[in-house]
């Protein structure tokens, strides 16, 4: 057999297979995608919300897809022919094995490559400071001179004159013609700055130019033109493009505008405006004057009173008025005196009569008399009651007396010692003894 049939057989992959293989080969090599630049070809956009879409150049391209969601993120329409930036990965549409891009995000190439250059600068000035609201100036109210940096043949020093002479027309304007778009545009309005800063002769600078594409305005975005405008000695006011436009000049600048309209309205006061600012402070001072004099007319007054007031006469008739009303209120005050230690001497002559011993006596008499009768009543049933309490308590004594024992014909003897003999043993033979009987004693011996 030949070599061929020696070796394992290969491993055998369908078409599918094959198409997965190389897409996970690709996502693998290149997992977080890629950015590409291109023009736009066979753009389209059904009604999915999808855009489907060729990206070439001069030598090659590729099939490319932006879904729905991507896609509703887009600030501008695709169309054939547009040269745009785009961040895609990198994949296989396996159905028909076409090699594709799937896009998440897309600009126009310049203008995004511009963007992107902006935002670096914007960034590395303001970390340097020179966006710091600190340092920016006031402009001033009345501008002797101005100078305006911006093209002579362009629409913005044409508004700018005609919104100045239509409000005040009183400060000198000075066009410093330069270049506002071109590679010469940005050292030639640097320089400009450098000049009129160091002239002296220019109370406030205006930079501005009219609308127009990010490319349009880049002259304003470079790093010398917004150096020179940190560095200029006057205040510098910025007012390029329209509203919606921001250059790096305008957040170095002290002001910004939003157009050079804008900007001649913001550097000049409006004449209806200073006549009306001019008639309240007319109006203010004749309201304060008309009130000072009011006020002096009556400080004056014042002082004239006072000066009245201090003169002898007055004096003496103040004086003799007020002893007039010193001596009204004397005889008044002695005269409630008196009434008052008149009614209190009436008084103390009443409580004193009130208070005579007379007066008090015969109460006491009477009482006194009441209280004997009281007392001799009383003594009188006091008696009474103890006779017969002590008649009760004899009786009660004498029914247990021995005397009453004796009086029924019973003897107490009683021997030398006058103790009561009970037994015949208790006395001697020849002793003594006293007998008690109810009527009396007998004295007696005894016998053997």
């Amino acid at each position: 057999m030949s070599d061929i049939d020696d070796r394992a057989p290969p491993e055998i992959l369908t078409p599918s297979g094959l198409n997965r293989l190389v897409r996970d080969l690709l996502e693998d090599a290149l997992p977080m995608g890629v950015w590409i630049e291109g023009e736009l070809s066979n753009v389209a956009r059904p009604a999915s919300g999808h855009v489907y879409f060729t990206l070439k150049d001069a030598n090659a391209q590729v099939r490319c897809a932006m879904f729905r969601m991507a896609a509703s993120r887009l600030r501008f329409r695709p169309v054939d022919g547009m040269h745009v930036l785009m961040r895609a990965k990198v994949g296989l549409y396996e159905a028909r094995g076409e090699f594709q891009l799937v896009a998440d995000h897309m600009e126009p190439a310049g203008e995004g490559a511009l963007q992107r250059e902006f935002e670096q600068l914007k960034a590395r000035l303001g970390a340097e400071g020179l966006f710091s609201p600190e340092r920016k100036r006031v402009l001033p109210a009345f501008p002797r001179r101005i100078g305006v940096i911006t093209s002579p043949s362009g629409a913005a020093i044409r508004d700018v004159l005609s919104v100045i002479g239509r409000r005040l027309g009183l400060a000198d304007v000075e066009v410093l013609p330069v270049p506002v778009q071109g590679r010469e545009a940005p050292p030639a309005i640097a320089s400009m700055l450098r000049r009129a800063s160091a002239s002296g002769r220019y109370d406030v600078l205006l930079v501005t130019r009219g609308g127009g594409s990010l490319e349009d305005l880049w002259a304003f975005n470079d790093e010398t033109v917004a150096r020179a405008i940190h560095a200029s000695a006057v205040p510098v006011v910025s007012a390029v493009g329209h509203e919606v436009d921001f250059t790096i000049a305008d957040f170095v600048a002290d002001l910004r505008a939003a157009t050079p309209s804008a900007a001649a309205e913001l550097l000049v006061p409006d004449r209806a405006d200073l006549a009306r600012q001019l008639e309240r402070l007319r109006q203010r001072m004749a309201t304060l004057v008309t009130r000072r004099l009011q006020s002096s007319a009556q400080r004056t007054d014042n002082w004239q009173a006072r000066l009245n007031a201090q003169r002898p006469q007055a004096r003496l008739a103040r004086d003799a008025n007020r002893l007039d009303s010193l001596r009204r209120r004397l005889f008044v005050s002695i005269g409630q005196s008196n009434h008052l230690r008149r009614a209190r001497l009436e008084r103390l002559q009443a409580r004193l009569a009130a208070q005579h011993p007379k007066l008090r006596l015969t109460p006491s008499h009477i009482r006194l008399s009441e209280l004997r009768q009281r007392m001799a009543a009383s003594i009188s049933r006091r008696i009474e009651r103890d006779r017969l309490r002590v008649a009760e308590q004899a009786r009660t004594l004498h029914a247990v007396s021995p005397l009453a024992t004796l009086e029924r014909g019973y003897a107490i003897v009683f021997d030398e010692r006058d103790a009561v003999v009970r037994r015949a043993t208790d006395v001697a033979v020849g002793e003594r003894v006293r007998v008690m009987l109810g009527d009396g004693e007998l004295k007696l011996l005894r016998d053997e």
